[in-house]
């Protein structure tokens, strides 16, 4: 089956490069040459803050370990970086409004090189001060730079449809060819140069560094509400009272949250689906295969999005569908084979004129999944065909990210920006802090089945979005806000 690895993945890189050499005059946007240069400082600087990040994804886990921490104190440390984010991070990101996105970005840079530096040690108490810096970081990476960028954007007067190609190429080098050459360059640090597993983590520190001189050196600052007299609890009720005054950014928190939530449990979940019975699988490759299935995606995206005609509430439910219904893969290899197993126990009376099906059936049950009792082994039959799908979810991750950010910058309010985005990843980390928790309680099927359902309410969601989004923007929440603050003065 290992030839199967080299397949998928060669298949993959062929589709992704006809589909960007393959783009017609339709399928790409005319802009000018001050936008050209706008977009490629962001792109470099995006890819330098995603290099960072991407470095350390494969080597957190096992850094704890080799310091002798188990399963249970590593698992603490996860669930307090998510925590971290929900809390501490809610707070610092949504202070981009008033601070300014430049200075939020840059202390995203810091806070991150710290929490770097805090694998040196392998005490407990210290790895927890670097999760929680971790969570804050990770606030500040998904908020304070797309804000900005929303707001610079417009400041210097460039096409809205020009924004949804800067989206698309962040997402294809950032989220794919950065996230490849980042678990390669990270394994040769480790592998082949043998420098450890803190390495990736001063490789990020130097990465992040070079980004953080480039937004000193070229960015301009931009504010959400700069007012004075707004404090941060005023803030926050003022993004509340836009959400719940208006139905399309409501919508749009929650098909976020939906569909991330369901993105962090898979993180969690493809490895023990592909391997149940801890076939040999080469996780490093496969993560690959998955960051190159969603540079399809956001490949798919720029196509997409580049035509006018085409809505982005439209065809996001289809992506939605889709990546559901790839989820449920390993429910239906896993009642295929309880069928199996049932059918080949039934009498033989009744099977007895069945040769031929009871054949194939013993064949199926031998691909599909090795027994239980065998151990190690090359990846089943089955866990080829969850792989295609989750090929398929990543598709769908690809096309989803520059999607959603289009939509949020055409839905929420450039006053409250960075702290909307921030209310909308509370439910998505109470979410991921309770899988984390529970993960060891329910069946794998069970947690796939949850996420698929989570899909397709995101789905139906969407449709909802599809069906008012033609509706005009509600601006009367600024108005309720400056009530509610005006409301003591009056007693």
């Amino acid at each position: 089956m290992e030839l199967f690895f080299y397949a998928v993945f060669g298949g993959l890189g062929a589709v992704v490069a006809v589909t960007e050499l393959s783009k017609s005059n339709k399928d790409r946007i005319n802009t000018s040459s001050a936008f050209n240069s706008f977009k490629n400082n962001y792109l470099i600087v995006y890819s330098l803050m995603m290099a960072g990040d991407w470095l350390q994804g494969p080597y957190v886990y096992y850094l704890y370990s080799t310091y002798g921490y188990g399963k249970g104190d590593i698992g603490q440390l996860f669930i307090a970086g998510f925590g971290s984010s929900m809390l501490f991070g809610t707070i610092v990101g949504s202070l981009a409004d008033k601070q300014g996105r430049k200075r939020a970005c840059v202390t995203y840079c810091i806070t991150y090189i710290l929490s770097c530096i805090t694998k040196h040690s392998p005490h407990y108490k210290v790895l927890m001060l670097g999760r929680i810096l971790g969570g804050i970081a990770t606030s500040l990476l998904f908020s304070a730079f797309e804000s900005w960028l929303v707001a610079e954007h417009f400041k210097r007067g460039f096409d809205q449809q020009w924004l949804s190609l800067t989206f698309s190429k962040a997402i294809f080098l950032g989220n794919g060819l950065v996230a490849i050459l980042s678990g390669l360059f990270g394994n040769v640090l480790v592998d082949t140069l043998a420098l450890g597993p803190v390495a990736p983590f001063d490789a990020a520190s130097c990465f992040l560094a070079i980004g953080m001189a480039i937004i000193l050196s070229s960015w301009s600052e931009n504010f959400g509400d700069p007012s004075e007299n707004k404090d941060l609890l005023t803030q926050f009720r003022g993004a509340a009272v836009a959400i719940a005054s208006d139905e399309k950014i409501a919508l749009l928190g929650a098909i976020q949250s939906l569909f991330e939530g369901s993105m962090y449990t898979f993180v969690f979940l493809w490895t023990p689906a592909l391997s149940p019975n801890d076939e040999e699988i080469p996780h490093g490759f496969i993560f690959a295969t998955f960051m190159l299935a969603s540079m399809l995606g956001s490949s798919l995206a720029s196509r997409l999005m580049a035509r006018s005609s085409l809505r982005v509430e439209s065809y996001m439910q289809i992506v939605f569908a889709v990546s559901s219904a790839a989820l449920m893969l390993p429910i239906l290899t896993t009642v295929c084979y309880s069928s199996i197993i049932l059918f080949s126990f039934l009498p033989s009376i009744l099977i007895k004129s069945h040769t031929i099906l009871l054949y194939l059936v013993l064949v199926l049950e031998q691909f599909l999944v090795a027994p239980s009792g065998v151990k190690g082994g090359s990846i089943s039959f089955s866990g080829c065909i969850q792989l295609l799908g989750f090929c398929a979810f990543e598709s769908c991750v690809g096309i989803f990210w520059p999607s959603i950010m289009k939509m949020r910058s055409q839905y929420i309010p450039e006053e409250a920006r960075s702290t909307i985005m921030n209310f909308f990843r509370i439910p998505l980390n109470i979410f991921v802090c309770v899988v984390l928790y529970n993960v060891d309680a329910f069946p794998i099927t069970v947690m796939f089945g949850m996420c698929s359902i989570f899909l397709l309410v995101a789905c139906i969601l969407q449709r909802r979005l599809m069906v008012i989004s033609d509706k005009p923007k509600t601006e009367d929440w600024q108005l309720k806000d400056r009530d509610a603050e005006s409301e003591p003065l009056n007693l």
